[in-house]
């Protein structure tokens, strides 16, 4: 399924925004498999499928839920305790992006579904939009959290 770039509103309010941080362009790194991951978090997973797993759940939040805004986005490697001080993207444009599509009325910003990196949709790692994928994640989160979507 596509992602939805029409704004809207749900019964005469403005639509609940969500955006949900992905780190760097890491996730493309990630494998869209669910077997043998630690939930638990009792040994060490893999960054890159965590981001995967962040960036696949914005999306499926973006489908499963019309009302709600929910979005992606990169903030990019920048200069921080985790990132480091050689980090070459600017520490003050990563947050911009999810300022922007939490608080703007700008058209653009009124979007769901995507992948956004310094205010510019990106395309992601194929798995993310996969339905499939989707709920397949959220099943095993559900299982593991106890909550469903």
């Amino acid at each position: 399924m596509a992602p939805s770039e029409s704004p809207s509103k749900a019964s005469g309010c403005r639509r609940a925004r969500a955006a949900r941080p992905s780190s760097s362009d890491s996730h493309f790194g990630g494998r869209p498999s669910l077997d043998g991951i630690d939930w638990r978090g009792e040994s060490a997973g893999s960054y890159d499928c965590s981001k995967l797993f962040v960036t696949t759940l914005a999306a499926a939040v973006a489908r499963l839920r019309p009302g709600v805004l929910s979005n992606a986005v990169d903030p990019g490697w920048v200069p921080t305790k985790m990132g480091g001080p050689g980090a070459p993207d600017d520490l003050e444009l990563g947050h911009r992006t999810q300022e922007w599509l939490a608080a703007i009325d700008d058209p653009r910003a009124l979007t769901t579904g995507g992948y956004w990196y310094h205010r510019r949709r990106q395309q992601p790692h194929r798995a993310v939009h996969d339905e499939a994928f989707q709920d397949r994640l959220l099943q095993t989160l559900a299982e593991e959290t106890g909550t469903a979507l």
